[in-house]
């Protein structure tokens, strides 16, 4: 109990830096009692959960790529790059995950280019590795993914903003999927983001933090 207060002081202190203000965890699984997170919530460090009796909660790191399946009665506490965790018990282990989704904002998203095939592309700004997105894509409007390595491969998405929480678009509850190894532009209103899928990305529903896509 004297660890999990000392860690809760520090923690506290993070959230008066600028290390607070990154969200660093996204829920990918709640069932039964959990209180302070929903599925599909970005945590920032110091964030509470509460685990009740029956319940649990899978917390995914967008910063470490650490996934977490926590269950039985206790206490969370969100890190940077892991989770404090008092009387219930963890599962964890490591997944592929492109930590610089954590820091994916539509000020960062300039793009750089590279040669590729003799031909000007641009450089990814991130890499999935699942092949069915779950896109973070709010409200309404025209979800567009071009691929850019292969002409006239597109899908599109026209959102009437009754996607999950209203701003999350799921590929593989829809059954689709992109190709392996290419590469494609994101682009939703002014917001857009250059991804390359990992060639041994599986269609489906793979981790969450391996196919993040954050539109902002």
């Amino acid at each position: 109990m004297k660890q999990l207060i000392a860690v809760c002081g520090v923690l506290v202190t993070l959230t008066t830096s600028a290390v607070a203000e990154l969200l660093v965890a996204v829920v990918e699984d709640v069932h039964g009692k959990v209180t302070g997170a929903e599925f599909m919530d970005y945590l920032a460090p110091a964030a509470v959960i509460d685990i009740g009796d029956g319940g649990s909660i899978v917390l995914s790191y967008m910063t470490s790529c650490r996934r977490e399946k926590i269950s039985g009665i206790g206490t969370v506490i969100v890190g940077t790059q892991e989770s404090v965790v008092h009387l219930a018990e963890v599962k964890s282990e490591k997944i592929d995950c492109d930590s610089r989704q954590a820091y994916m904002t539509r000020e960062n998203s300039g793009v750089a280019a590279l040669v590729l095939r003799s031909i000007a592309l641009p450089k990814p700004q991130l890499t999935l590795y699942g092949a069915s997105p779950m896109v973070e894509a709010k409200g309404g409007g025209t979800l567009v993914l071009q691929r850019l390595d292969v002409a006239g491969e597109r899908e599109q998405v026209d959102l009437g903003g009754t996607q999950l929480k209203g701003k999350f678009f799921d590929f593989a509850s829809a059954d689709r999927a992109l190709a392996p190894g290419g590469l494609y532009a994101a682009t939703l209103k002014s917001s857009k983001v250059i991804f390359q899928v990992d060639p041994q990305a599986k269609p489906g529903a793979t981790p969450i933090v391996g196919r993040l896509l954050r539109l902002q």
